[in-house]
């Protein structure tokens, strides 16, 4: 009989967001924003076990309520708004293994302002990674809106300069000419252990893209991002990993 690999899904959500106050906590669709990805989680056949990590008392308490363990706090040092991904998921790894000896050999993101996400979406991504051997990580992305070989930067003399060169005139090209472009949508990734605490990255070097259906793409940074996200979820012709019902494996 052969065993299945140990996958721990993380959700990290610190309390001190300054764009929108509370966001993680903050209601969405009658749920709290946070739960949605806890039940992503909780849902997906291929999760082992579902961790929120959080600085903040108040998440916890919603994320524990709606299902998900809290084992231990993230101290504040690692929830900065500077704080990058990679020192919040070595910490989770290391009090897993240090207090329970937990060494979960995939891990999963899923981050709370992602909160669209079809139904069977994770578990699709954690097969990508196990079946691509070469792969470091899985990143979820869409077809992005813009094409940047299309887009600017202002340079130090105050005149546009492409921002990508590899294509010469491409500004001026017609946009189906041009290379697909992606754009990565928070919805889900996943990556190996080694790679995290090996490699020291969130992706390491060989990134497999999981595509998404646009439709689901809402990235919720701002008010109006809410605005539109909620827009998405209550108009109901959308297949939605919702919260309520099916906390409990």
């Amino acid at each position: 009989m052969v065993t299945s690999p140990a996958v721990l899904a993380v959700i990290p959500a610190r309390g001190g967001s300054k764009s929108i106050p509370g966001k993680n906590i903050r209601p969405f669709g009658g749920h709290p924003l946070i739960a949605y990805s806890i039940a992503a989680g909780l849902r997906a056949a291929r999760v082992t076990r579902v961790v929120v990590s959080t600085d903040d008392a108040a998440i916890a308490e919603v994320g524990r309520h709606y299902g998900a363990d809290v084992p231990f706090m993230r101290p504040s040092s690692l929830a900065q708004d500077e704080t990058p991904d990679l020192p919040v998921f070595k910490h989770v790894l290391a009090e897993l293994e240090a207090r329970e000896g937990f060494r979960p050999a995939i891990i999963v993101q899923l981050r709370p302002t992602s909160p669209l996400r079809p139904p069977g979406l994770v578990d699709e991504a954690i097969d990508l990674l196990g079946r691509q051997a070469s792969a470091d990580s899985v990143r979820g992305v869409t077809p992005s809106s813009q094409n940047p070989f299309k887009m600017w930067r202002i340079g130090a003399s105050g005149s546009l300069v492409p921002l990508l060169d590899e294509v010469e005139n491409a500004y001026d090209m017609p946009r189906q000419s041009l290379p697909a472009t992606y754009w990565q949508t928070g919805h889900v990734d996943v990556v190996r252990r080694g790679t995290i605490l090996t490699q020291h990255s969130m992706t390491g070097r060989v990134i497999w893209p999981f595509q998404i259906d646009g439709r689901y793409a809402a990235d919720i940074d701002a008010p109006s991002d809410w605005e539109c996200a909620e827009h998405l979820l209550t108009r109901g012709d959308l297949d939605i990993v919702r919260p309520g019902g099916h906390n409990a494996r």
